[in-house]
């Protein structure tokens, strides 16, 4: 890869769709595929999608790459080498940039961890998700407690940036089984934590599960109660809330998805990969084709997998820009918001979210939403866009 120090907002995001199991709770584009899959043509694939950007988006200093899925440690560390190597031949890579990859804490993956390092990344991602084997075998999860510790002493020992995801307010927690669980977590974490409540999603099986009353997940207090209980022991352990569901020690926040959260520029390849482009002065939302086979036939017919190239209307480009930037605990610029828009947030249902304690404006200007007003981001998202 050709590398420089200069370090613009550009990222770019490689969907790998595979998994070895569909978990339950799961509603990401992720595919089992028993019979297996011919992994170099997919490769070959991808990069002809990263040729294809680049085409569209020349010139671009990549700042973060992020692996994510699906199950991207299924990858041999040679095939992330390659799609590496075929970012860097298309753009400019900069000498910080990060790499993260998504991986799972079993033993078998965790052996691979030394040849992604080698490879070029520089930060993995462990979807550990609960650090008991019972909670663990409920989500459908293929790894126990232990592999997932073992897991993340190895990620320790290899990588000097490192994270792991935990689900809450899963069936049947109480706030001291939590409390127990996260400070365990946080022990056994350097910089970063992913912390995400346990919502139902329609189309999976713990819906279906629910809806017949055979899944029951805390109520809407509960879940209140062990959101306020993570904000505090995370801040308290020097872990505060940098996004609704992100931690981090100052300074360790994941870049990659600071491009996201901040309205920036991004190309997504590989299955259902989402990407927006700003191109002749206009912003572009881009999709794959999800399903793989059908991905890769049209990647082969076109050069590109990509089923939707649309083009954004300066209205719909700011409220994305309310949508992602309000999840940071930085809020957003309201300027920002009036360039892109051509309009200027009502100063009266600022007024109104204010008073009501959802949001505040700070000494510097941005507008943010509250620690108590997060658990109701969207509606005052949604008020705010009206």
């Amino acid at each position: 890869m050709t590398l420089t120090t200069a370090s613009p907002e550009f990222a770019v995001y490689v969907h790998w769709p595979f998994c070895l199991s569909k978990c339950p709770y799961c509603d990401f584009n992720s595919h089992v595929r028993h019979g297996g899959y011919d992994e170099a043509h997919y490769v070959r694939a991808i990069q002809s999608e990263i040729a294809a950007a680049a085409q569209r988006a020349p010139g671009r200093i990549v700042s973060t790459i992020f692996f994510g899925g699906g199950t991207p440690s299924l990858m041999q560390p040679q095939t992330v080498g390659a799609i590496l190597d075929s970012i860097g031949k298309h753009w400019t890579v900069a000498g910080n940039v990060e790499v993260s990859l998504e991986a799972n804490p079993t033993s078998v993956e965790a052996t691979r961890f030394r040849g992604y390092r080698a490879a070029g990344v520089n930060r993995v991602s462990l979807g550990v998700q609960a650090l008991d084997d019972q909670s663990l075998k409920e989500l459908g999860r293929l790894h126990s407690a232990r592999e997932a510790l073992d897991a993340i002493a190895v990620a320790r020992s290899i990588f000097d940036r490192y994270s792991f995801d935990l689900i809450y307010a899963r069936p049947r927690q109480t706030l001291a089984a939590w409390a127990a669980e996260l400070k365990q977590a946080i022990s056994e974490a350097a910089e970063h934590l992913s912390l995400y409540q346990l919502t139902i999603e329609p189309g999976t099986p713990f819906f279906g599960l629910h809806k017949a009353g055979k899944l029951i997940v805390p109520d809407d207090d509960l879940g209140r109660d062990l959101y306020d209980l993570t904000q505090s022991i995370c801040a308290d352990a020097g872990l505060p809330a940098y996004e609704v569901s992100n931690h981090a020690r100052p300074g360790a926040e994941c870049r990659h998805n600071l491009v996201y959260w901040r309205g920036h520029e991004y190309a997504g390849v590989g299955p259902g990969a989402h990407g927006r482009l700003n191109i002749d002065g206009r912003r572009y939302a881009t999709e794959t084709e999800k399903k793989p086979e059908a991905w890769l036939a049209l990647v082969e017919r076109q050069g590109h997998g990509l089923t939707v190239d649309e083009k954004l209307q300066p209205n719909e480009v700011a409220d994305e820009f309310l949508l992602m930037g309000l999840r940071l605990a930085e809020g957003i610029d309201p300027e920002r918001f009036t360039r892109l828009s051509g309009r200027t947030l009502d100063p009266d249902r600022v007024s109104f979210l204010r008073a009501g304690g959802a949001v505040e404006t700070m000494d510097n200007g941005r507008l943010r939403v509250t620690q108590s007003g997060f658990p109701l981001l969207d509606a005052v998202v949604a008020d705010l866009a009206a």
